[in-house]
């Protein structure tokens, strides 16, 4: 053992007190949160250059109202809030009208236009069609002909991805179609919007029963809360199983190649070595999870948010996290071991990485219905145990204590096998030069030491 903790003692202060150690840090968050924050930081940087669209108003009742619509938007929404000067967020909306009896028919007329797109002379083009507002009470017209889209109104564009336009068109549009069709019914717009007016739902928790037996009121859901937080858990002890674990493979892969090993196996066996490492490991996750957990709590309580803030988990997380990292690391060890270049240990490392990533291709379905039959037997599934089990404590009501338990038991024994199979590879592929051992090899070493 103390040749173990000594190893184990060596590693960690080669991984905790180095440069890299400090810069991994902080790379860390950025590389996972880089994009959310990108996205915050980048929100107002936009292209404000005019958006010049065409309007061909067959129905000649509806492009004034469009035009006033845009023209109340560039006066009032395009610019940011308590801005002095004014400072121009979002792009102006210009509408061209074009005269349907000048333009003619498509496809001619739908052709004229596209170059005009072409050539930049407009963003895009919007032709609706006459019977757009016929009576409600007739039928659908018939199927339209392949030089016309089925749709009344069409909007035809080289810029596919750019939907500001479209969507604000939408709802300007459905708003005015509305008001014509319900007054040739004979209808108030007023006061069917007021019918029709949709009411919210409050998401709330349970009522219950205070300590002195009097009923309290039923909390309301912090909907953003009770997905951020497990989802958060769960990447946490990803990144610490993937901070902590595939190290080892380059760790021992460059210790085999520089002949460093063979020196260290005058004074250990090749179990001792390795089962140090992964007790080094273990304490570099354990060391970078915790900087993480009190920045998070710390950021969460200027916040006011502390209560948030999963203490109740913290002893599982640590014990699931302990586990996740022997497990995987044992297997990086192992393919380290068993390789002689890194050349070779790209084509072992695909398959340990989807064993190590396989709670990542179904937590949404996990987070959504934790208690369901497909939840619970997945997160019995030794290798995404931890990560999925962390995640299904977190989302409240929470799970029965023995599934936890069980979780436990599982990943422990896969752990131990794991630990088991690994040093026989270790024993045998640590000293092994030449070429790298093939998966039949190396399943031949586990079976045979």
């Amino acid at each position: 053992m103390r040749k173990v903790l000594t190893i184990a003692s060596r590693d960690y202060r080669a991984a905790v007190f180095s440069k890299a150690f400090l810069i991994s840090l902080v790379a860390l968050p950025v590389l996972w949160g880089g994009s959310a924050l990108a996205q915050i930081f980048l929100k107002d940087k936009v292209d404000t250059a005019d958006r010049r669209v065409a309007i061909i108003d067959r129905t000649g009742k509806l492009s004034s109202q469009i035009v006033a619509a845009a023209e109340q938007r560039n006066s009032n929404e395009i610019f940011k809030a308590d801005s002095t000067p004014q400072q121009q967020v979002k792009p102006r909306f210009v509408i061209e009208v074009v005269d349907p009896a000048e333009i003619g028919q498509a496809p001619q007329s739908t052709l004229k236009l596209s170059d005009r797109v072409r050539k930049e002379e407009l963003l895009a083009f919007v032709d609706i069609a006459a019977d757009l507002l016929e009576e409600v009470a007739e039928p659908a017209s018939a199927v339209a002909t392949p030089a016309m889209p089925s749709a009344k109104v069409a909007y035809y564009s080289n810029s596919p991805t750019y939907g500001d336009f479209s969507n604000w068109l939408k709802g300007v549009l459905n708003h005015q179609i509305q008001e014509i069709r319900l007054g040739q019914v004979g209808l108030d717009l007023s006061l069917v919007r007021r019918a029709s007016r949709p009411e919210t739902i409050d998401n709330l928790g349970l009522v219950s029963l205070d300590k002195d037996g009097n009923i309290t009121d039923a909390d309301k859901v912090n909907m953003a809360a009770s997905f951020l937080v497990p989802i958060g858990l769960m990447m946490l002890m990803f990144i610490g199983v993937m901070v902590g674990s595939t190290p080892l493979l380059q760790s021992v892969l460059e210790e085999k190649m520089g002949r460093i090993a063979e020196v260290l196996l005058g004074s250990a066996t090749p179990v001792q070595l390795m089962l140090g490492k992964l007790v080094g490991t273990v304490g570099v996750s354990i060391t970078i999870m915790a900087i993480y957990m009190a920045a998070g709590y710390v950021a969460l309580w200027h916040a006011g948010y502390a209560d948030l803030f999963p203490t109740h988990l913290l002893l599982w997380f640590i014990v699931f996290l302990t586990l996740s990292v022997v497990m995987n690391g044992a297997l990086f060890a192992a393919i380290g071991a068993a390789v002689t270049d890194a050349q070779e240990a790209q084509s072992l490392l695909m398959p340990a990485m989807v064993i190590t990533m396989a709670p990542m291709f179904v937590f949404m379905n996990v987070i959504k219905e934790p208690n369901s039959t497909f939840s619970m037997l997945a997160s019995f599934f030794p290798p995404a145990t931890p990560m999925l089990m962390i995640l299904r404590q977190s989302v409240p009501p929470g799970v029965p204590l023995w599934q936890p338990i069980v979780g436990i038991v599982l990943v422990l024994a896969t752990t131990v096998a794991s630990v088991w199979a690994a040093g026989r590879v270790f024993r045998v592929g640590i000293l092994a030069q030449g070429k790298g051992a093939s998966f039949q090899q190396i399943f031949r070493w586990i079976i045979q030491g």
